[in-house]
């Protein structure tokens, strides 16, 4: 069975149900989360145009798949536009496994800040 992928006339127009067994079955017969994940991000952006029920769409199988699967550098790219998908520690702990180069320098940045009290801004209790 040959599975075609999605246009964006079709990711724009065609009803949430019908989207989510179109996204669910292309994933389930590819296995390609780049391109699923892709589509997903595609319909975020039809939420933010207004279209209501399209937020959190297909959040189980979002989060399946950073969970669950191996980091891509799609998955890389677009992770931070999932943030709500899934609760702060969770988020913790995957930002640490899909980023941890990023996470290194965070910490170490932070670390010397601490160190010299001149890098730091002076605090004010200005109203």
């Amino acid at each position: 069975m040959q599975i075609q992928p999605l246009s964006f006339r079709q990711l724009f127009h065609l009803k949430p149900k019908t989207l989510e067994t179109r996204i669910t079955d292309f994933y389930q017969a590819t296995q390609n989360s780049s391109i699923t994940l892709q589509y997903i991000l595609t319909l975020k952006v039809r939420y933010q145009l207004g279209a209501a029920e399209f937020d959190h769409f297909l959040k189980d199988l979002v989060r399946d798949l950073f969970m669950n699967t191996k980091a891509t550098r799609t998955m890389k790219r677009f992770f931070h536009y999932f943030e709500d998908y899934f609760m702060a520690p969770e988020w913790k702990t995957l930002s640490a496994r899909i980023s941890p180069q990023r996470n290194f320098g965070e910490k170490v940045v932070t670390k010397l800040r601490s160190l010299f009290p001149f890098a730091r801004p002076e605090e004010t209790s200005e109203p």
